[in-house]
């Protein structure tokens, strides 16, 4: 069924002034959480089979086309310096290549081979999961590359807004989260893209965490890459040891993260 391509539920939204049309947005909106809801059993099984590969080595590859590929590339690029993981541990792709981030690439998603070839070019081994990321469910380049990886043993899930769609038939957890139509229909960037950026949140978030990369609820292996950060690690020492701000601050520069500071405090 495709939902995401069905009509608005609001017509005429060139005549509606600007706080009704917030406020219908924002009506919404508040449905993306619910329906979320609905599948979160879904969720939970891909996560725990995510996490048992990672384990053992494996890496997370996110692939998509526009919408669907920015947000995969921003929730991967963002695991490093959240969690202190290498940048080749969750791997997001857009169907066009990195130029497809800024600006639309003609035709790139209706290749159905490209994807695992793009895949292919960080090599793979049999731990490593993919998950294809499509609001219609329809799209070639995801189809075409969950498919290839199931085939070559990889896991494979999906995040679509439609359901009993090809991609989610070719992979092996599929997460189906109907958001119902878009606020200007078929605008598929705004609810169904919000859904999509909720369920990637919670699958990298909750990965991470079963890896170890969270103690208490700290990101104690964030990277330092600027003041603010070097800020909040230091806080995060003074709060686990109880040393003053200047001695907590040269323990973070001394020995580059939080939980290594906070490891070295209680070895003495």
């Amino acid at each position: 069924m495709n939902t995401t391509e069905s009509n608005s539920h609001y017509d005429n939204l060139e005549g509606l002034d600007v706080g009704t049309l917030l406020q219908y947005i924002n009506r919404e909106d508040q449905k993306v959480a619910l329906a979320i809801e609905k599948v979160l059993p879904s969720v939970q099984g891909l996560i725990e089979e995510v996490v048992a590969r990672m384990q053992k080595g494996g890496r997370l590859f996110y692939i998509g086309a526009g919408t669907s590929g920015r947000l995969g590339i921003l929730d991967a690029s963002e695991c490093p310096p959240t969690y202190g993981v290498p940048h080749d541990m969750v791997i997001g792709i857009i169907a066009g290549g990195d130029q497809a981030i800024r600006k639309a690439v003609e035709n790139a998603e209706d290749d159905a081979n490209q994807a695992w070839k793009d895949i292919r070019v960080f090599g793979s081994n049999d731990q490593d999961c993919v998950i294809g990321i499509a609001a219609s469910g329809t799209t070639p380049y995801v189809i075409g590359g969950v498919k290839r990886a199931r085939e070559e043993g990889l896991l494979t899930g999906c995040i679509t807004c439609n359901t009993g769609t090809p991609l989610a038939a070719e992979v092996d957890f599929p997460i189906e989260v109907v958001v119902g139509p878009e606020f200007v229909t078929g605008s598929t960037r705004m609810k169904a893209g919000t859904a999509q950026k909720l369920l990637l949140n919670m699958i990298s978030t909750t990965v991470m965490i079963k890896l170890g990369r969270v103690k208490g609820n700290k990101m104690v292996d964030m990277q330092l890459s600027n003041e603010k950060l070097v800020n909040r690690g230091t806080k995060m020492i003074m709060e686990a040891t109880g040393l003053s701000e200047q001695d907590a601050k040269a323990k973070l520069f001394k020995f580059g993260s939080v939980r290594a500071a906070v490891e070295s405090f209680y070895q003495k």
